[in-house]
């Protein structure tokens, strides 16, 4: 298989560190999510193999999709086969292997002891999950303590709860590892050679009037926080709810009951989906992905955008069957899928283009794992953008501003095409051509996606920021009843949890629904429809720290 070029240097400089000069057992490769960091790790695994200096391969990712995604690319790559294990199955861990984070816990024997009589080459993907003090970076630590190497990948090095993890050491949140032992690739980098493909953010500014119960309102945007009058001040956790990123997650209906076209969400998934007929005359499969805070709000989206569109987007969350329904999707043209968190990391459909992102954890290793799943290049004649729609909440804008700061003046330049690709013969045409001049191909009708003026009652194109009839200008500002808002911010983000709970949570989640349904047990079942799958990740480091015996108070497990 040929590699690129920074996974054929990558994969020099590993050989290097651990074998020829045997400095330390440990190289780490920082690469931006997109780049390929999982067929660089496959092609050093493969020349260890070749030089008979490791019997055994054994991967760590994060999520089930993961697992599978290594074991298809360590074949491609390697032509070996690659067992997949989930904390659901332990059968034979004899041969390589590829396993959840969360499996690791119940097979930490089993793998110390292979690690123990054979050379085997551990490969640690995410490694930001590895917290020392998490139950999975202390089953991981325990498990490979014998591994013969460790190669460690990541594109998000910093860990905002700054916690230390396992094999590396961390200051300040961020990985220290010798530069020799160690492979950069930032994202501007991937941009400049054409690795991943250039991104630019929307900031969905919007203006929330909230009613509240006495007659009067609250007014809050991310720029003026609400400001309540003195009796709701009063009000536990009011203030909180009344948060502009909470109002942004917050599911608007009509009166009837259906989601509100015109509301925030709803012209968010306007400006996205313009964006994505855009890009369908450039990359006719171009998809979208909806990245929400919980699965409520989920649901609602696949229900937003069906109404829009007419076609019911795909969806994946915790509580549905492992069914391969993300496989299906990336094997199609359906335009969006829509996820709480399976998607969120690792995850590998290039030809999404579109993010809608209202993620339920708020760090910038979160935000940019989000990115990495729309700027996957989807070939070498791949020349489109891929675009963000967020809130305009300023510690995404930061976020934002960064991820630009590392992107050349020429990759954030966002060039509108003038020709468009015919996806029969790949001729270049003009973008209002019916057919193709070169192979004849006719090209679909442009779908007219329309909006209702509320002056005139007329529609409208949808992304028009004034009525074609008119006049009237379209505004960003949404009126919210009070019981609305707090569906979401006493319910969904009333409580905080930090970003490993939140993975943590969803990660055990199932496991902790089949264990219930097999013990039949009704007050338990009952428990298991009200808690959110965020908390169980609470509950758990709770019960870890009562295992241990210091305290287990979950609420000052950061400090």
């Amino acid at each position: 298989m040929e590699l690129r070029d920074w996974q054929s240097k990558a994969l020099r400089k590993a050989i290097n560190w651990l074998v020829e000069k045997g400095s330390d057992r440990h190289f780490l490769i920082n690469a931006a999510p997109g780049a390929g960091k999982t067929i660089a790790a496959c092609a050093i695994a493969e020349e260890l193999l070749r030089r008979r200096l490791i019997d055994r391969v054994f991967v760590i990712a994060p999520r089930v999709e993961v697992v599978r995604q290594w074991a298809s690319d360590y074949q491609l790559v390697t032509g070996r086969h690659m067992s997949k294990i989930t904390s659901a199955d332990a059968d034979d861990i004899d041969v390589d292997v590829c396993a959840t984070w969360n499996a690791i816990q119940n097979l930490a024997d089993g793998f110390h002891a292979v690690c123990q009589r054979e050379r085997v080459l551990v490969i640690c993907d995410e490694h930001h999950h590895a917290a020392v003090e998490a139950a999975w970076g202390s089953s991981a630590d325990a498990a490979f303590a014998g591994a013969k190497f460790v190669l460690i990948l990541t594109g998000t090095p910093v860990r905002s709860d700054g916690k230390n993890s396992i094999w590396l050491p961390r200051r300040h949140g961020k990985i220290e590892h010798p530069e020799e032992g160690t492979y950069t690739l930032t994202y501007g980098e991937a941009v400049d050679l054409h690795y991943c493909r250039p991104a630019t953010f929307h900031r969905h500014e919007g203006k929330f009037t909230v009613d509240l119960e006495d007659g009067s309102s609250a007014k809050i945007s991310s720029k003026e926080p609400a400001d309540l009058p003195r009796e709701f001040k009063r009000i536990p956790g009011l203030q909180k709810a009344l948060d502009f990123y909470v109002l942004a997650c917050t599911p608007q209906y009509e009166s009837d009951g259906s989601p509100k076209l015109d509301g925030y969400q709803g012209t968010m998934v306007q400006w996205a989906s313009s964006k994505l007929d855009d890009l369908r005359e450039r990359m006719p499969n171009a998809g979208g992905l909806v990245i929400a805070p919980s699965i409520e709000v989920a649901e609602y989206f696949v229900d937003l955008i069906e109404a829009m569109e007419g076609e019911r987007p795909a969806i994946v969350h915790s509580n549905l069957p492992h069914d391969g329904r993300i496989e299906r999707f990336r094997a199609t043209d359906r335009r969006w899928i829509v996820s709480v968190g399976m998607i969120s990391e690792g995850v590998d459909i290039p030809r999404l283009r579109v993010l809608v992102l209202l993620p339920k954890a708020q760090t910038e290793l979160a935000f940019r794992q989000a990115l990495g799943r729309v700027v996957r290049n989807y070939g070498p004649g791949d020349d489109t953008r891929a675009y963000v729609v967020m809130p305009a909440f300023q510690i995404f804008e930061e976020y934002a501003r960064r991820v630009e700061g590392e992107m050349s003046a020429l990759a954030r330049e966002d060039k509108q095409p003038t020709t468009r690709r015919c996806p029969s013969c790949t001729s270049e045409v003009d973008r209002g051509a019916k057919e193709c001049q070169v192979c004849g191909y006719e090209f679909p009708a442009p779908v007219q996606r329309l909006r209702t003026c509320d002056e005139c009652g007329l529609q409208t194109p949808a992304r028009s920021s004034t009525c074609q009839h008119c006049g009237h200008k379209f505004g960003n500002d949404y009126v919210i009843s009070l019981n609305e808002a707090l569906r979401v911010g006493a319910i969904v983000r009333g409580i905080d949890v930090d970003e490993e709970e939140v993975r943590d949570g969803e990660a055990i989640a199932g496991d902790v629904r089949e264990f219930v349904l097999r013990t039949g047990d009704a007050q338990m079942l009952k428990l298991t429809k009200l808690v959110p799958d965020e908390l169980w990740g609470r509950l758990a480091s709770f019960m870890e720290a009562r295992r241990k015996g210091d305290g287990g108070d979950a609420s000052d497990k950061d400090s």
